[in-house]
């Protein structure tokens, strides 16, 4: 029976490379789906706090539907739920078509929509703690709406929002786990396979574990940088 070490090596004996591939996997998605959700997430708190009630009715629908739903059937929902919908779309131009979803594109969409449901609250949140006087500031200057939007209101609002934006982070990293039942090769379906085969489930998942760990402590450190980086920007204003 190959020894501890023969299994957490790089080689044909070990499974190393292979989780080394799905460490890659897992941040290349939780990287891909931040901008996404943000960029969502902002437009949604935007809807939320319009004045128009059709906007607000629309992006309290979202944010109950995405917040209120599990993660893993938001998942399967966009995995088979959009194959399905293009296949029969496909098929009415060509019936004997077949329509496959990337697995990698999926998880991003589920996990950015998720993502975006819960960061409109924090925008929410952060664009109702930024004095209205602010805004009418920018407009007595002679600055427009968007001017005012990107000159004076966002530079408060990444201050204020930043924190809870951490937290949505670290809980994302986390959640790419799920990808892994729709088979993308992340660490939990690398650490899993490898698992099942040298049935030693404690030595591979104890190993995820770590990972993850060591993931989130990176993490930690890279928000730090970047909170103190947003500090001494609006200290030296």
């Amino acid at each position: 029976m190959p020894s501890y070490w023969t299994l957490l090596s790089w080689g044909s004996e070990g499974w190393l490379d292979d989780i080394a591939y799905g460490v890659f996997i897992t941040v290349s998605l939780a990287v891909a789906t931040l901008p996404l959700g943000l960029v969502i997430g902002f437009f949604v708190a935007l809807a939320k706090q319009a004045s128009e009630p059709s906007l607000r009715l629309a992006g309290n629908i979202y944010t109950t539907i995405f917040r209120g739903l599990p993660e893993l059937l938001t998942l399967f929902l966009v995995y088979y739920g959009v194959q399905i919908g293009l296949q029969n779309i496909v098929r009415l131009v060509q019936p004997d078509a077949t329509v496959e979803v990337n697995s990698f594109v999926s998880g991003m969409v589920a996990l950015g929509v998720v993502f975006s449901s819960y960061a409109s609250e924090v925008f929410l949140s952060a664009f109702r703690a930024i004095p209205r006087g602010q805004y009418e500031g920018g407009y007595s200057i002679g600055l427009t709406s968007g001017q005012t939007m990107r000159l004076v209101v966002l530079p408060q609002l990444v201050r204020i929002a930043l924190p809870g934006l951490a937290n949505l982070w670290l809980i994302l990293l986390k959640d790419t786990a799920l990808v892994s039942a729709i088979g993308l090769s992340d660490i939990l379906r690398q650490t899993g396979i490898a698992a099942r085969v040298t049935r030693e489930a404690f030595l591979f998942f104890g190993l995820a574990i770590l990972i993850y760990l060591v993931l989130a402590i990176i993490s930690s450190f890279g928000i730090g940088a970047v909170e103190r980086a947003v500090s001494q920007h609006e200290g030296g204003r």
